[in-house]
């Protein structure tokens, strides 16, 4: 994993036009998507038709099996996440637009064709984590090929209980895959570009 120091980001939605700052702490990182052979056992394509409940019961699962406190207390349909445990948990989506940024202040952290699978490179298929130009802080694959789920809740007065996707996929129009683009569904959501990777509080 790749320590995150702290920042300032400011967040945007284009459907409402609004723009918000938000103070982050350092963190840590995957410099890859969770991959199918942490899950499956085999292959290094990222994890893909995985929801968000699905990430959320890996991320305690892998921290149980390390010997770390779990960051969710799942209650049926309800979670809660322990700010102060030292499992593994979703970014949330600022922790995850200022790592993705990387220092850089433009819509994406170098040539979209190296950093990025995208629709008019992809092929229009998945392809292995790791194969593109990583981002300044060493972070693979923040842009393109999946779309990760974060922690938040995407406008809850508007969209219920639909969580945020960030980073865009292999078969989105290069406009998706910026630094700065949301993007929500329901939480029990299975899809072929949508996968997660994993943070941890810190310094750890």
């Amino acid at each position: 994993m790749i320590d995150i120091p702290a920042g300032r980001v400011t967040l945007s939605d284009r459907r409402t036009e609004r723009t918000w700052d938000v103070e982050v702490a350092p963190f840590r990182l995957a410099a890859f998507p969770v991959t199918a052979a942490e899950i499956a056992g085999e292959g290094r394509l990222p994890a893909v038709n995985v929801s968000w409940w699905d990430a959320v019961r890996f991320c305690n699962a892998r921290s149980e099996r390390e010997g770390l406190t779990p960051a969710y207390d799942v209650h049926g349909e309800d979670v809660e996440w322990d700010a102060g445990a030292d499992g593994y948990r979703l970014p949330t989506e600022a922790e995850w637009e200022h790592a993705c940024r990387a220092g850089t202040s433009g819509p994406r952290y170098g040539p979209l064709d190296e950093i990025a699978w995208y629709r008019a490179n992809s092929g229009e298929r998945l392809h292995e984590a790791g194969g593109r130009r990583p981002n300044g802080w060493g972070l693979h694959d923040m842009l393109g090929n999946v779309w990760d789920w974060c922690w938040d809740l995407y406008d809850p007065e508007v969209y219920g209980t639909y969580r945020v996707l960030r980073g865009g996929g292999w078969f989105d129009e290069h406009w998706s895959c910026r630094a700065s683009v949301r993007r929500r569904s329901h939480p029990t959501l299975h899809v072929d570009d949508v996968g997660f990777r994993l943070a941890r509080s810190g310094p750890v």
